[in-house]
C-alpha cells in the first residue's frame, strides 16, 4: 500500500515504519493516524513481519508531537474525540503480536513521546529529547502520556516532567528508565536492527506469547498475571517449536524454528 505521510518496507522479516514529515518534524496529523492505524493492522496479518522498527525522517525529530493547527480547533467534545482515537492508535501499537521498537532519532515530544512509550522497546540517538509538554498549550498528555509515563518510570518523576513541561536528553532518559540503549545518530538503525534480526531469530510464537504476558502486567494483578503466564506456557509446550527448541538443546545444535 502506498502511504502520503509514512515510508513502509520489509526486509528480512522486519518492517520499517518512517514517519515522513520532516518539514513538519515529523508531527502526528489526523492522516498520518490513520496511516499508522492501517499500517499497523497490515503488519498483525502479515507473517513475513517478525519485527518492527519506528522512526523519523531526518535527523531532527521522531516526533515532534500532535499537529498544534489541528489541535488549536478543538473544543470540549471533538477534544475528547480526538485524545480517543490516538489513544486506540497507540494501543494497537502496545497489543501488537510482534514486537515493536522505536529508534528515536531525535525529538520525541507531546505525542512524539507517547509514540516512543507506546512501542516495546525503546533505543535513542544522543541527540534524542523527550518530554511532555502539554501544560505549555494549556492541555493535558492525551494519547496515553500520563498513564504509560506514570507505569514506565513511577508517579514522582512522570508528574515532575508533565506538571513542568521539562523537556530532558537521551542520557536522562536512560538514567530513568525511559529508554533502553543509547547510540549515535549513525548507529541507531543499525543497532535497532542488530536487536530486530535478534528476536526475529527466536521461536516467533514463543515471542508473541512472551509479549502478550508482558502488556498484561497493565491490567492484570500479580495474581492474575501469574495465572495467565501459566496459561501461555502450557499453549508453547503444545507447539513444534517447543519439541524443536529443546531437542536441538540437548543435540547442541542451532534450532529451526517454524512458527508452529
Amino acid at each position: 500500500m502506498n502511504y502520503k505521510n509514512i515510508l513502509f518496507e520489509i526486509k528480512n522479516k522486519i518492517a520499517f515504519v518512517t514517519i515522513n514529515r520532516p518539514d513538519k518534524l515529523n508531527a502526528l496529523n489526523n492522516d498520518t493516524l490513520n496511516e499508522l492505524k492501517t499500517c499497523f493492522e497490515n503488519i498483525r496479518l502479515n507473517d513475513d513481519v517478525n519485527v518492527v522498527i519506528l522512526t523519523g525522517a531526518g535527523e531532527k525529530a521522531f516526533v515532534a508531537g500532535a499537529d498544534i493547527s489541528e489541535l488549536n480547533k478543538l473544543d470540549g467534545t471533538t477534544g475528547k474525540t480526538f485524545a480517543e482515537f490516538g489513544q486506540g492508535v497507540f494501543n494497537q501499537i502496545e497489543n501488537l503480536n510482534k514486537p515493536v521498537i522505536a529508534a528515536v532519532n531525535g525529538f520525541a515530544l507531546g505525542g512524539g513521546c507517547e509514540l516512543a512509550m507506546a512501542c516495546h522497546i525503546r533505543l535513542a540517538s544522543e541527540k534524542a529529547k523527550f518530554g511532555q509538554p502539554e501544560v505549555n498549550l494549556g492541555i493535558i498528555p492525551g494519547y496515553g502520556g500520563t498513564q504509560r509515563l506514570s507505569r514506565l518510570i513511577n508517579t514522582g518523576r512522570a508528574a515532575e516532567l508533565i506538571l513542568t513541561g521539562d523537556i530532558i536528553d537521551a542520557n536522562e532518559a536512560f538514567r530513568i528508565g525511559l529508554v533502553n540503549k543509547v547510540y549515535k545518530l549513525e548507529e541507531l538503525l543499525d543497532k535497532a536492527t542488530e536487536l530486530a534480526e535478534k528476536i526475529s531469530s527466536k521461536g516467533q510464537i514463543a515471542v508473541e506469547l512472551s509479549l502478550k504476558a508482558i502488556v498484561s502486567t497493565n491490567n492484570l494483578s500479580e495474581t492474575d498475571g501469574l495465572k495467565y503466564e501459566a496459561e501461555l506456557f502450557g499453549n508453547c509446550c503444545s507447539t513444534e517449536d517447543f519439541k524443536e527448541g529443546t531437542s536441538a538443546f540437548l543435540e547442541k545444535r542451532k534450532p529451526e524454528f517454524k512458527k508452529k
